[in-house]
């Protein structure tokens, strides 16, 4: 990964440039008014570009760049405000107060949603395999501003952590979530459909297992979640009760504790 700024630049941003870099381990190059494709032609490198409000990631060979952006859950929230329901909430069963892992963050939609709902009072970490995601992940949720003032505050509350969830899990004590989160549909299907099909190097496909759903039912005080296709084993085959959804695609499994 190598480390650059902004096409206009100032001092400012080459020192925050050279700090990310130091904090990846990544190499800082400057930018002397070239394109982030000439500085790839010459390094063949993914590349992330720090600017004046946030940072983007450009694959090695691609045009376009990934930067965060909450996606759906403006929408979510918006729906929420006016009293609507949301299909995670109720199988996750999230209130004020509660505690959430997100094994599988990606862009951090259902996190957001999450942390909205449990409040200040509440806990969110999320897990994300790929370190560089998990940094710019992490950046976005304390930079984005979404005019919604409640949305900033639960965004700005999730812990994100650059971990791979069975590690994760395996170092917890038992019962310390009130539920523990899994969608294995973000690894396999969202990076397609959201527009960013260059991300997909990216991401860490991790496969569900015995071991790791084990790990998570220790660790959840109430209950185990997973968002999987309709038509997905996973449910039958670690022993998920589904609540089934006629119009949708994926349904959510839950164990209950």
């Amino acid at each position: 990964m190598i480390i650059t700024t902004a096409g206009r630049t100032n001092q400012e941003m080459k020192e925050s440039a050279k700090r990310i870099a130091a904090e990846l381990g990544a190499e800082y190059i400057d930018r002397n008014k070239r394109s982030v494709g000439a500085i790839q032609k010459q390094v063949r490198d993914d590349c992330i570009v720090v600017g004046k409000e946030r940072l983007e990631l450009f694959p090695l060979g691609e045009n376009q760049p990934f930067f965060f952006h909450p996606n759906s859950a403006m929408f979510r929230i918006k729906r929420l405000l006016k009293g609507e329901s949301d299909p995670f909430l109720q199988a996750a069963c999230l209130e004020r107060g509660k505690s959430m892992l997100d094994c599988t963050l990606g862009l951090a939609s259902d996190s957001i949603v999450a942390s909205y709902t449990v409040g200040r009072e509440g806990e969110v970490t999320g897990l994300e395999g790929n370190r560089y995601l998990a940094y710019l992940v992490g950046k976005g949720l304390g930079q984005w501003e979404s005019g919604l003032e409640s949305m900033d505050h639960a965004m700005r509350r999730i812990h994100v952590k650059s971990s791979n969830s069975f590690p994760y899990l395996k170092m917890l004590p038992d019962n310390i979530y009130d539920v523990v989160y899994f969608d294995p549909m973000f690894e396999e299907n969202i990076l397609e459909s959201d527009g960013i099909k260059a991300l997909s190097r990216f991401a860490v496909y991790a496969d569900l297992s015995e071991e790791l759903i084990f790990q998570a039912k220790r660790v959840a005080k109430e209950r185990v979640v997973l968002k999987d296709h309709f038509r997905s084993s996973r449910f039958e085959q670690y022993g998920f009760s589904v609540n089934k959804r006629k119009t949708s695609k994926f349904h959510f499994g839950v164990i209950e504790k």
